[in-house]
């Protein structure tokens, strides 16, 4: 019965207690940048906890090089690149925007309830990067980039930091750009990428998890392994990064019942494995 049971508990108790900590260390009067990356972090540390004790695949342990790549993608990418290109973005449109008085804010409800306002901007940003993300399995060039991200041959949780440094500025036009420049309030960014985040980690991780119904509503780890699958005719499909719903809408949703995906990653075996050979790979690949 803990079998039975176990695989359906981790997701929605880990992300809704990120969620509840954030909440309650605002409340204690903790900054928004505090009380939005402790949760994040803690929830990264249970997910690196919950690989080892419940992993779904033995064979997806990433091994020490992987590691050091992922972190190095992390550091990178992840953390030091998005608040840069923010800065870029808030001296070069959004000032300029506001200076020259273009109603760009009227076009986001700021006096609805902050959690519908958050949920308007997961699906919001989640129809933008759907589209970035399909046009990127099927146009040459912007493949070139996103095969970066799919050049793993496992899943754990550490691959959801994998990705170019221009595909995440290509990213950042969508989910983080347009709501800049309609003025979006801290607290609605700051709970949106709570949610990226923790629903990311649990995405791409090797944990033994069930989802059920959440499978319709949510980018969940059972329908992503299929994104990640070596056959394109199964990779092709479930684009959505916290929500799954375009996908429903779109016809791309796709998570059949009664079996595993097999390979993961791409087929050349010859494709970069180091950070600095994964940045230069869309140009010499």
């Amino acid at each position: 019965m803990t079998h039975a049971i176990l695989p359906w508990v981790p997701y929605p108790l880990v992300v809704g207690s990120a969620f509840l900590l954030s909440a309650w260390m605002r409340g204690l009067g903790a900054s928004l940048d505090v009380s939005t990356y402790v949760p994040i972090v803690i929830t990264a540390l249970v997910v690196t906890g919950l690989e080892v004790l419940l992993p779904h695949r033995d064979a997806w342990r990433p091994s020490v090089q992987e590691v050091t790549t992922d972190l190095g993608f992390m550091a990178v990418v992840q953390l030091a690149f998005p608040p840069a290109a923010g800065y870029l973005f808030t001296t070069m449109m959004v000032e300029p925007a506001r200076e020259l008085g273009i109603p760009t804010t009227l076009l986001w409800p700021h006096s609805w309830p902050v959690w519908i306002q958050v949920v308007l901007m997961i699906l919001m940003v989640d129809f933008l990067r759907y589209w970035l993300h399909r046009a990127s399995h099927e146009t040459d060039l912007l493949w070139k980039l996103h095969a970066v991200h799919h050049s793993p041959s496992q899943l754990y949780w550490l691959n959801t930091a994998r990705f170019h440094v221009l595909e995440k500025a290509l990213q950042m036009t969508a989910d983080t750009l347009p709501f800049l420049l309609m003025g979006v309030q801290p607290l609605v960014l700051s709970m949106y990428y709570l949610a990226y985040a923790t629903n990311g980690f649990f995405q791409h991780s090797n944990i033994e998890l069930r989802f059920g119904p959440l499978n319709y509503i949510v980018s969940t780890a059972e329908a992503h392994r299929w994104h990640h699958s070596r056959e394109p005719r199964e990779a092709n499909a479930n684009y959505g990064s916290t929500t799954i719903v375009w996908d429903l809408l779109f016809g791309t949703w796709f998570l059949p019942p009664a079996r595993e995906v097999d390979r993961l990653g791409l087929s050349d075996p010859a494709y970069p494995k180091s950070f600095l050979g994964l940045m230069g790979a869309p140009f010499t690949r």
